[in-house]
């Protein structure tokens, strides 16, 4: 049995490392279970990408579980979406009244996912500098944040870039999958994401208040809630956000551990963001499908519930079951299912910064070797 459960630790990349320290050149102390075996195997491809992939996402659970403190950045910017969700139903209620044009549609766009960005660059900016602290101990995630604020100028000019890609994306996305052609296209249009979304919501226990009107009635009208303008109608449209900004993310991984741990240059954490991409971009790719993989299995507990309550659609069954028991079950369900997709975003954090280590102890073990003709 031990020798079963050393073999598994090593495939998934949890083997137990000497506590001895690495130091890159930047001056920053690392420990060398941070840098977990340097991308060994030869580069990537293979099986030894999935260890190295599914390893630090492991990683990045074992640091977590040490350090609970850094639950922080997950609870920061759970607010911080729930402030785009706010933001996006004012914006909507605000343009249903003012009727704008569509350079004003976008220029509120800009400055709502720009400031979104700048705030969740900033907490990941922090959560990278406490892990990387030199003081003994759990890492304070506060300490960092405090620390991330010398680096606002050139993650205020990253957060724009990425505003501004990410409205394009939008865009892009929106023509796609809402415009497109009657015809043998159409089926496009019930495959994509925006679809998917608003026919879930309507399901229990997302649709949780048991109220088909909630999901369907203009508020104004009959005296409804405001509420309908943060969920789904801001909901759905965050929802859009944050997809684009995970893909965003994944491509270019290390731009901000670069900035807060090496002082580069926007420029140059974007050019060596890419450089390193080149060499672990596998890696990243599957230890960000793993973590979505396991926020995907915790939604899908949603078919679980709807099994045992009998509730699929409010509308036609909520007369049968009693209103309070299961409202109180479905926002208990949200709330875990939320809080547990945070969770897995801290992780993903956690591991971002343990492949930038991974990622540049290669490069500079690369560097250093003799060359051909030496």
């Amino acid at each position: 049995m031990t020798r079963v459960s050393e073999i598994t630790g090593h495939w998934l990349g949890l083997c137990r490392k000497p506590p001895a320290v690495r130091a890159l050149h930047t001056g920053i102390a690392i420990p060398s279970e941070a840098a977990w075996q340097g991308l060994p195997d030869g580069g990537a491809g293979g099986s030894g990408t999935i260890r190295r992939g599914i390893g630090a996402a492991f990683s990045g659970m074992r640091t977590l579980n040490r350090n609970r403190q850094l639950l922080w950045f997950g609870l920061l910017a759970g607010l911080v979406l729930a402030g785009n969700a706010v933001g996006e139903g004012a914006f909507w209620y605000i343009n249903r009244t003012l009727q704008p044009d569509i350079i004003g549609l976008y220029v509120q766009d800009f400055f709502l996912w720009f400031a979104t960005l700048f705030c969740l660059l900033l907490l990941l900016a922090g959560l990278i500098l406490s892990l990387s602290s030199k003081t003994e101990g759990p890492a304070s995630f506060f300490e960092g944040l405090a620390r991330a604020k010398k680096y606002g100028k050139p993650l205020f000019l990253w957060s724009m870039i990425l505003a501004l890609t990410g409205i394009l994306l939008f865009r892009i996305w929106v023509e796609l999958f809402t415009w497109l052609p009657p015809g043998e296209f159409q089926f496009l249009y019930l495959l994509g994401p925006y679809h998917f979304v608003t026919s879930t919501i309507t399901q229990f226990p997302f649709n949780w208040t048991l109220d088909w009107a909630m999901l369907t009635e203009i508020p104004g009208y009959g005296g409804r809630s405001l509420l309908l303008l943060i969920y789904p109608l801001g909901f759905m449209r965050t929802m859009n956000f944050l997809a684009i900004t995970l893909l965003m993310f994944v491509l270019t991984p290390f731009v901000v551990p670069l900035i807060v741990l090496e002082q580069k240059t926007l420029r140059e954490a974007v050019m060596g963001s890419f450089a390193l991409m080149r060499k672990i971009g596998s890696e990243i790719v599957t230890c960000a499908v793993f973590l979505g993989v396991l926020v995907f299995g915790m939604f899908l507990t949603h078919l679980l519930v709807q099994a045992a309550s009998g509730i699929v659609d409010p509308y036609r069954t909520v007369m049968f079951h009693p209103t309070v028991t299961w409202i109180t079950l479905a926002v208990l369900y949200n709330l875990a299912l939320v809080a547990f997709a945070f969770v897995v975003a801290t992780v993903g954090g956690i591991a971002a910064r343990d492949l930038y280590i991974s990622a540049k102890s290669w490069q500079i073990n690369e560097s250093m070797e003799p060359g051909p003709h030496s």
